[in-house]
């Protein structure tokens, strides 16, 4: 093999192509050497991004410790002030698991739950939830119950955490170091435990490693469970979609629906019929629930007084036409985009537009963002924007439950805090945009790559173009992945 092909096939490092990664590793003796990526160590790019995975998730569960000695249990105001508020341990009780109930078959009393007659998660989170559960002791004290439940939890999450990451690094095989940013996402730490958000997570993000290894029935089985355990995943197939659509790759698609739809009716077709009230609190109470936390429409209600009762068919009606923009974003590009970059704005979508915006649904973005544009700087503008909301809701709700003392973040403070999380978000969207209309400035095709996450579209001739005369471009020539810009053929066909 020679020297240059060797080049060819070795990682991509941060550090030669990104300015902050580049100034970033100071901290740890300046870029890494290229002897460091292709020699024979122990530390491969995905056990260094693995192990930094696992550093960084137990620091987020440090932060948690003053809600774990006693915050959760003493009142509310001490978990927002501490900013460490979990789901957990207070759905450990409010949803009968620590009266040993059934979730979905068994009513939930009124004076446990607060009116919650089921639980309201979906299939697959509901398993994941009563696994914990069994795996919690009966015994001893109902606060010493409450944290090992929540620890029991966390380590389950933490599987998912690194099941995550390995993911996300092996997506691009060229790209593993990217990762890194999902490892060290510092909203990532802070919110991994604050509810069961990385079971969907991780479940999506193996889905899309399928994908990218060709293996579309694997992607929609796991696709399917991802959506069995959260709905946002089910959105995921309008990018694929529309990218099969403009490659003509019919049968791929048709594979992955296919496997999705047979995974999801697996978990959720039991339920459906032997306990369908419980089975579909988590879409009543969906549809019925109220404008929440961390939406925009929350600022237009508080502001006007108008509670917005309609504020559901308003984020449907929104979310539908973004998604036809972004399918004629598709569409037209003078490059077919790629996948991660299409799912990344479908899902920033569907959040931006939502009548809530729960800290915990960063979760959902942060490995889109990584493979849909992995700079350095912009992730961690993004982050910084997130992280200041996460303290932002937790001292606003410190400040509207503190009594008359009001200690916290007051109603103003606490809507350009929510501002400020949705600008970051849009802004992200923005760059990956101009990065679908410029592809040259797509740093993930900087080295002639097409789309490596892209799986039977990487490298497939575009069949359908829309607003194209010529109706067809060409595929991206294997042979010529290193020098070769992607460009549209002059003559017609």
């Amino acid at each position: 093999m020679t020297s240059a092909h060797q080049e060819q096939q070795a990682p991509v490092r941060p550090t030669a192509q990104d300015e902050i990664a580049a100034a970033g590793s100071e901290l740890i003796g300046g870029p890494i050497g290229r002897r460091a990526l292709t020699g024979g160590s122990w530390w491969t790019p995905v056990r260094v991004v693995l192990l930094v995975m696992l550093g960084m998730f137990a620091l987020g569960m440090v932060q948690k410790l003053p809600c774990y000695e006693s915050g959760w249990f003493r009142g509310a105001t001490s978990q927002y002030v501490h900013a460490c508020y979990s789901d957990i341990p207070h759905l450990y009780t409010g949803r009968g698991f620590a009266a040993d109930l059934t979730p979905y078959f068994d009513r939930i009393p009124q004076e446990i739950s607060g009116g919650m007659e089921y639980l309201e998660y979906p299939v697959l989170t509901g398993v994941f939830m009563e696994v914990a559960s069994w795996l919690t002791p009966q015994g001893g004290e109902m606060m010493q119950r409450q944290q090992i439940y929540w620890m029991v939890n966390a380590g389950m999450l933490m599987a998912c955490a690194a099941v995550l990451v390995v993911c996300v690094a092996r997506t691009h095989r060229r790209r593993p170091w990217d990762a890194l940013l999902v490892a060290l996402a510092p909203a990532l730490a802070l919110t991994a435990t604050i509810n069961w958000d990385l079971l969907a997570v991780s479940l999506t993000a193996a889905s899309m490693l399928m994908w990218a290894r060709s293996r579309p029935f694997a992607s929609g089985v796991l696709l399917g469970l991802a959506t069995a355990a959260k709905f946002y995943p089910f959105l995921l197939l309008g990018p694929l979609l529309v990218l099969c659509w403009r490659a003509g790759r019919w049968r791929a698609f048709g594979t992955t629906l296919g496997g999705a739809v047979a995974a999801w009716l697996a978990v959720n077709l039991p339920l459906m019929l032997l306990a369908p009230e419980g089975w579909g609190k988590f879409y009543t109470f969906s549809q019925e629930r109220n404008i929440d936390f961390g939406s925009f429409w929350l600022i237009i209600s508080q502001r006007t007084g108008n509670p917005l009762e309609h504020a559901n068919t308003y984020a449907t009606l929104l979310v539908l036409l973004g998604c036809a923009a972004i399918a004629l974003l598709a569409l037209r590009a003078p490059r077919r985009p790629r996948f991660a970059q299409l799912a990344f704005l479908v899902i920033a979508l569907f959040i931006v537009t939502n009548k809530v915006y729960s800290p915990q649904y960063v979760l959902w973005l942060v490995p889109l963002a990584v493979l849909a544009r992995p700079r350095w700087r912009d992730f961690l503008i993004w982050q910084a924007c997130e992280v200041m909301y996460y303290l932002g809701i937790w001292f606003y709700l410190a400040y509207t439950g503190s009594g008359d003392d009001h200690h916290g973040l007051p109603t103003e403070g606490y809507q350009f805090a929510i501002m400020l999380h949705l600008l970051g978000t849009l802004y992200l969207c923005a760059v990956v945009v101009r990065d679908i209309l410029l592809p040259e400035r797509d740093v993930v095709r900087l080295d002639g790559s097409d789309d490596p996450s892209g799986g039977v579209l990487d490298r497939a001739p575009d069949v359908f173009v829309l607003g194209s005369r010529k109706g067809r471009h060409p595929a991206l020539p294997a042979s010529q992945e290193q020098t070769v810009r992607w460009e549209p053929r002059t003559g017609s066909e």
